[in-house]
C-alpha cells in the first residue's frame, strides 16, 4: 500500500502547512494553547554540535539564525521569547523539535540565546508568545 501511505503523508503535510500559515499569518500575540497567556518555563540553546545538520523541518540548522526548537508548535511559527530575568526579547521561527530535557519549553539557536543573554548560564526562565 505505498500509494495509500503517500496520500496519507501528503494530507498530513497539507494540514500542517495550512495550520502553520494560519498561525504565522496572525499579526497579534496569541496565548499558547491551554496557558491563558504565554507559556512560562525554561529556555536553553543549542549551537556548534548541531550546526550544519538537518532540523526536523528538513532545513539545515544555522546556529547564527534566529530559530528555535519547540515540541508541538508548527514549523514556521514565529514566537517572541522574553527572558524574565533581564527583560530582553527575541523573535524566532520554529524549525525543529525539542527540547528534550525535562522542564524546558524551548531550545534557541545560539544567536537568539545571545540576544536575550542566556549563553553564559545556558538556561533562563522565559515566556513564549506566538506572534
Amino acid at each position: 500500500m505505498p500509494c495509500a501511505r503517500a496520500i496519507r503523508h501528503g494530507l498530513r503535510l497539507a494540514a500542517a502547512l495550512l495550520l502553520a500559515g494560519a498561525v504565522a499569518g496572525c499579526a497579534t500575540t496569541r496565548p499558547l494553547a491551554g496557558t491563558g497567556e504565554g507559556a512560562v518555563g525554561y529556555a536553553s540553546f543549542y549551537a556548534r554540535a548541531h550546526d550544519g545538520h538537518r532540523t526536523a523541518s528538513g532545513e539545515i540548522f544555522d546556529m547564527q539564525a534566529m530559530t528555535a526548537a519547540h515540541r508541538t508548535l508548527p514549523f514556521g511559527t514565529r514566537v517572541r521569547v522574553s527572558n524574565l530575568e533581564n527583560g530582553r526579547q527575541v523573535v524566532v521561527r520554529i524549525n525543529d523539535r525539542g527540547p528534550f530535557r525535562k522542564g524546558r519549553i524551548i531550545d534557541l539557536s545560539y544567536a537568539a540565546a545571545r540576544v536575550i543573554g542566556i549563553t553564559g548560564r545556558g538556561v533562563a526562565k522565559v515566556r513564549v508568545d506566538i506572534l
